[in-house]
């Protein structure tokens, strides 16, 4: 998948309630970049960069094998697979987005 093509993905996962109450970016380099405002009502998912109480550097290989279950979040992170930057506590609810 295209980052357009995740964002949707993501878009129709998390729908009107991620569970996340902040804000969240995927940053796959130059492919793009997906945030997930949580703390809003409704929730938005969009590619407009900005500021995030959490930000997770990924490839975009990998965030497709996050969102068709082919990574799961926990072993991803433990083995390197993505980098978080910003609030952890944000990261760890990663499981209810993907």
């Amino acid at each position: 998948m295209n980052i357009q093509e995740c964002t949707e993905a993501i878009r129709a996962k998390v729908g009107d309630n991620s569970g996340l109450n902040a804000v969240l970016k995927f940053d796959c380099g130059d492919d793009g970049k997906i945030v997930i405002d949580g703390a809003s009502t409704p929730n938005t998912v969009d590619n407009v960069d900005r500021e995030t109480d959490c930000t997770v550097a990924i490839t975009l290989e990998n965030l497709n094998a996050l969102l068709t279950g082919q990574l799961n979040p926990v072993t991803g992170f433990m083995s390197g697979k993505f980098k978080v930057s910003g609030d952890m506590s944000v990261a760890m609810k990663l499981q209810r987005v993907v």
